[in-house]
């Protein structure tokens, strides 16, 4: 395995390109006039990340670049409790380094206006996309991020076919942002919520206390869920490493 910091690394630079293209997909791309991606872009904006760093980074730290997946990883048995606070910051950090990159670049455009913007925060009842109330966006996040486990434990299981797990993890991403944008704006992750959040301010720091809750709720979960149904009984976990 890799050394820490060479896994630090690799963290922060995926986080910060999952962050910096899903976001940034929306901020710039979403909407711009006669070539606007639209959500269905955007969701595969986020998935094409993921698939893309997981082939690139995933036999060095595992590209987990979301700390719902760190922490839902190490309840299913994949990953050291010692190494999840290095990996968290990593992906803050990363996540903030994209927010602020996006931030510079957005504003590089006469008239663009941060507060309208939002950097694709999240958020719910009058920040939510489509109006949904927090009950419903806490529901949402933790059974995505519930499933999103799930598809990563699987995938990444020693007993799955090989070189396929990026491929289901990055189209599993992109269908959770096809199901949640209009409730959320989709977040699974608490890195991808935080790094605008901070720029924003406000209402979004105020709300991103749920983008931590649910999907560490959701990913343990599925971590446990996966334990329970995965491993024979009586044998031992046979399970891979991660990504």
């Amino acid at each position: 395995m890799p050394r820490l910091s060479t896994r630090f690394l690799a963290e922060t630079c995926g986080t910060f390109w999952l962050v910096f293209g899903g976001c940034g997909s929306a901020v710039l791309s979403a909407s711009f006039p006669g070539l606007g991606i639209g959500f269905v872009g955007v969701s595969l904006a986020f998935g094409l990340t993921v698939l893309t760093m997981a082939y690139s980074i995933g036999h060095i730290s595992g590209c987990h670049l979301n700390p719902a997946v760190t922490f839902g990883l190490w309840i299913g048995g994949r990953f050291p409790a010692r190494d999840i606070p290095p990996y968290f910051l990593a992906q803050l950090l990363g996540a903030i380094l994209a927010a602020g990159t996006l931030y510079l670049i957005a504003s590089g455009k006469a008239g663009f206006d941060l507060q309208a913007s939002g950097l694709a925060a999240n958020g719910y009842a009058a920040h939510s996309p489509g109006g949904y109330s927090l009950v419903a966006g806490l529901l949402i996040e933790f059974i995505l991020t519930l499933g999103f486990l799930l598809v990563i434990l699987g995938s990444t299981d020693a007993r799955a076919p090989q070189g396929f797990a990026p491929l289901a993890i990055g189209m599993a991403l992109t269908l959770i942002h096809l199901i949640a944008i209009p409730v959320t704006n989709t977040s699974v992750n608490p890195a991808r919520s935080t790094g605008p959040a901070l720029l924003v301010g406000g209402w979004a720091l105020a709300q991103l206390w749920a983008f931590w809750i649910a999907p560490l709720l959701g990913a343990a979960a599925g971590g446990l869920l996966y334990r329970q149904f995965a491993a024979p009984p009586g044998k031992p976990d046979i399970s891979g490493e991660a990504i």
